[in-house]
């Protein structure tokens, strides 16, 4: 997967301080982190699949394909999630075996925010400390979550605004919401 990731990215992005970012991306945890703590890809190296998964989703879009540039594309799809780099550490609890009837521990990924700034910001912020985006760029990938963000309230016409004046946004938040969805089996997903 990580190979994967680098090649789409560098054979899309070539913007001034892709290399660097890149490079920045390699020095975290991004490749093996888990794209959630226990909801989808809840695994190590959910975080890059997850991206990898966003990105081919997007692509596949006919018109979102047709309207924006592949590297556009690679942007926002490869980087939507680049704020949970170094985010996820791993603890354990204490679980019992249902065979041995004996406690055990196991491990888990809980949420270790450095940097508590939101999260499709923050993806953006990172972004632009080392390459610019486009506005509808940058929009796409601060309101990927759409409805689920926490800023997202009662009676904000924001999300719907940036919906409206920027289409690419909406393409990611679909995007992401087929990956998620539709291409990232959850492991509890029949235990309800």
């Amino acid at each position: 997967m990580r190979e994967q990731f680098i090649e789409i990215f560098n054979e899309h992005v070539k913007r001034e301080g892709a290399s660097q970012l890149l490079s920045w991306l390699q020095r975290t945890d991004f490749f093996t982190a888990p794209a959630s703590t226990r909801f989808h890809l809840a695994q190590e190296g959910g975080l890059c699949l997850h991206s990898l998964n966003v990105y081919r989703r997007l692509c596949q879009n006919p018109q979102a394909a047709a309207e924006y540039s592949p590297e556009t594309l690679a942007v926002c799809g490869l980087l939507h999630d680049i704020c949970k780099a170094d985010f996820y550490a791993v603890s354990t609890r204490n679980v019992k075996n249902e065979q041995t009837g004996q406690w055990e521990k196991q491990p888990f990924y809980t949420v270790n925010d450095q940097l508590p700034y939101g999260h499709g910001e923050k993806s953006v912020y990172i972004i632009s400390g080392f390459m610019r985006l486009s506005r509808e760029e940058a929009m796409a990938i601060r309101w990927h979550m759409g409805g689920f963000d926490d800023s997202v309230k009662a009676g904000s016409f924001a999300l719907s605004g940036a919906f409206e004046h920027y289409p690419l946004a909406v393409h990611l938040h679909v995007a992401d919401l087929q990956a998620t969805y539709l291409d990232e089996v959850r492991k509890d997903k029949f235990e309800r």
